[in-house]
């Protein structure tokens, strides 16, 4: 077989093996060295020379790109990194088969989009220093190879031929076979067929952590007969699971239900439906922010076919359907707000096609965030692969100061030499301890929330009974007499441990360009004017963040203050509820007299599509939201802080602690 920049062949040995014909792409740090390359040199592979670290998926594509879900996407294939190099058909022009970069390739965002796109645009290899979980997977779905091995660049440009068995190295058997099958589907054809078989899990029982149990509890011994449980896993097994919940939003059915069609077929129904949800959630108020620019390259119509291909897939397969209200007052709810909300139960296996799915950990689920094709075959199966993942365990002990919230915590963990080497890529970051038990919910899924910025595959807190009293409150008669309260064992094993002590916890913020940039506050130096400070998204627009919000801005109104001339700030509501509980609470005369504009239920300025994104290169914005990558909500610099600071900056017109006022 013989594609573009790839040619599929047999060694002498009988072994299957790939040899790359197009060029080197090396996204080196110094702008004019990629500049060259793009314009027709081949600039020599220099291991001296610093790669580009962190390509988060928003730098390969942008926010606005997402509108797109068929091979379109390979024209816009890394417009958004950083230095502004590549432009519009730079890769697909460039005859490049192979990509290089550094550390943590593919960071942020589940979007399918972004290894889709370079696939478009005719790679075929991606070579990074460490690649990050969801986009490895997504690339291993769709047949687009990635490696670690720096090797293997002399060995291409010599013209070897690589047998494939290398780009399995370190993977579990059902990656390896999915990528020696060239991606998902043919591999779910296969194993359907009867060709192949899952392996067999054979580890003996042994102390489990939280999300292992789970797994276990889960994983499917015979599909046939819908039989489930074994008697334990352990890290490297590759199983897959029974799912609880399956979600998708508005900028991801779209490529999903292709996926999902073209895989399994036309008239194909999803299996189960009453478990899957659909939202829109991301894109409700992308018209209040879309650029002249874009929507003279019609991307105003594009982004509006993504809630009609929603709305029809929904009402086709009888999907429930989050949409936006009939009164014009914003979405129902953002997904991840609604999955606690609503939908999820402790001990759940829930995925969803964005990142963030692993709020839902601050339930006691093993939630994770898959690829538009894994969705596509999970409607299909209700099942999705797991490779049993290492956890890291942070007991949390001590009490939270006046002015420190959750967002500290995680900005301090995510500081950790531990995360910013990358050693919780694909892991389980479990919090535990009575700094943990002490926190509210809603302060527990912002730890949940951002294990994701972390590299990891989740975030877990074990569910007791804040939990069950959240549940009996947001549901109102709903049945917890079935929940069980899994606990890790105490001897169970762990990657490793860390202690966070409260007591001696400062206020934090992410410096602009990665949330891992976390320093506390009092080291940020001189004063940062701000013209932009955002409340709201998934992990910024829950109740809890309401009360931090209109706490410091009550106490600013007290003391006859307001939001400082030339500072706008934004407080959107996550939900419905959370809107009404806003209300009840009187909070939105507060904002007003603060000078704050309120801004209903949806995402929105997290991905730069809705009030509250910069306009400009120059402006900074502190924000409530969880990442800060190049390009994240705006061309501004972002950085990232607790609800309190969010506000206390609002009104003093720069970076400011609330004690500050």
């Amino acid at each position: 077989m013989t594609d573009q920049h790839i040619q599929f062949s047999t060694l002498a040995d009988g072994r299957p093996a790939v040899r790359f014909t197009g060029r080197f792409l090396f996204l080196y740090e110094d702008i004019e060295l990629i500049r060259r390359q793009l314009a027709g040199e081949n600039v020599p592979w220099d291991p001296t020379l610093p790669l580009i670290d962190n390509i988060s998926t928003d730098e390969i594509t942008p926010a606005w790109v997402c509108f797109y879900f068929d091979e379109t996407l390979g024209d816009y294939s890394l417009v958004g990194l950083r230095g502004g190099a590549i432009e519009r058909n730079s890769i697909k022009n460039g005859d490049f088969a192979v990509i290089v970069s550094g550390k943590s390739k593919g960071c942020g965002s589940s979007r399918e989009t972004a290894p889709f796109s370079e696939q478009a645009a005719g790679v075929r290899l991606v070579i990074a220093q460490t690649i990050e979980k969801i986009y490895g997977q997504n690339s291993q779905n769709i047949g687009l190879l990635t490696s670690n091995d720096f090797g293997l660049i002399h060995r291409i440009q010599a013209g070897e031929a690589i047998p494939l068995a290398e780009f399995v190295t370190g993977l579990d058997p059902v990656a390896s076979e999915i990528v020696k099958r060239g991606g998902l589907f043919a591999y779910n054809t296969a194993r359907l067929k009867g060709e192949i078989a899952t392996p067999a899990v054979t580890t003996a029982p042994r102390p489990m952590t939280l999300v292992e149990k789970i797994i276990a509890r889960k994983t499917i011994v015979d599909a046939k007969t819908a039989k489930l449980g074994v008697p334990a896993v352990k890290p490297g097994d590759a199983v897959f699971v029974r799912t609880d919940v399956r979600f998708s939003h508005d900028y991801t059915t779209a490529m999903a239900q292709v996926a999902f069609k073209q895989g399994v077929g036309a008239t194909a129904k999803v299996t189960d439906a009453k478990s899957i949800f659909a939202f829109r959630d991301h894109l409700t108020f992308l018209s209040q922010v879309m650029s002249e620019k874009h929507k003279a390259m019609h991307l105003d119509e594009q982004a509006a076919l993504l809630p009609l291909i929603q709305r029809q897939f929904c009402a086709e397969q009888g999907i429930r359907l989050y949409d936006e209200t009939a009164d014009g007052s914003g979405s129902e709810a953002i997904c991840h707000n609604a999955v606690l909300e609503d939908i999820a139960m402790p001990g759940d296996i829930v995925v969803g096609t964005d990142s963030h799915t692993c709020t839902a950990g601050a339930l006691g689920t093993f939630a994770f965030g898959v690829g538009s094709t894994d969705m596509a075959n999970t409607w299909y199966t209700k099942d999705i692969r797991v490779s049993i993942p290492e956890s890291v365990r942070f007991h949390v002990t001590g009490t939270l100061k006046s002015g420190i919230a959750a967002k500290d915590i995680m900005l301090r963990i995510m500081a950790t030499p531990f995360i910013k080497d990358g050693k919780a890529i694909g892991k389980v970051l479990e919090f535990c301890g009575p700094g943990v038990e002490a926190l509210s919910m809603d302060e527990r899924a912002t730890l949940a929330n951002m294990a994701v910025e972390a590299g990891a595959t989740t975030g877990v807190i074990a569910a007791d009974a804040t939990v069950i009293e959240y549940l009996k409150r947001s549901r109102p008669g709903v049945d917890t007499s079935g929940v069980e309260f899994l606990r890790s064992d105490p001897d169970a094993e762990y990657l490793a441990s860390f202690e966070i002590d409260l007591d001696h916890l400062d206020l934090m913020v992410a410096t602009p360009g990665d949330p891992r940039n976390g320093v506390p506050l009092k080291d940020l130096g001189e004063r940062v004017a701000i013209q932009v400070a955002y409340g709201g998204s998934c992990t910024g627009g829950k109740m809890a963040d309401m009360d931090m919000y209109a706490s410091v801005l009550r106490h600013a109104v007290d003391k006859g203050l307001h939001v400082a001339d030339g500072v706008d700030l934004y407080i959107q509501y996550g939900s419905q509820k959370i809107k009404e509980y806003a209300i009840k609470q009187g909070y939105p005369a507060i904002f007003a007299k603060a000078g704050a504009k309120v801004i209903d239920p949806s995402c929105g300025a997290c991905i730069n599509a809705g009030p509250g994104v910069s306009t400009r290169p120059d402006q900074v914005t502190v924000s409530a939201i969880n990442r800060n990558f190049p390009g994240r909500s705006g061309p501004g610099k972002v950085y990232l802080a607790s609800p309190l600071v969010v506000a206390a900056s609002a009104v003093k017109g720069y970076i400011a602690s609330p004690d500050d006022l």
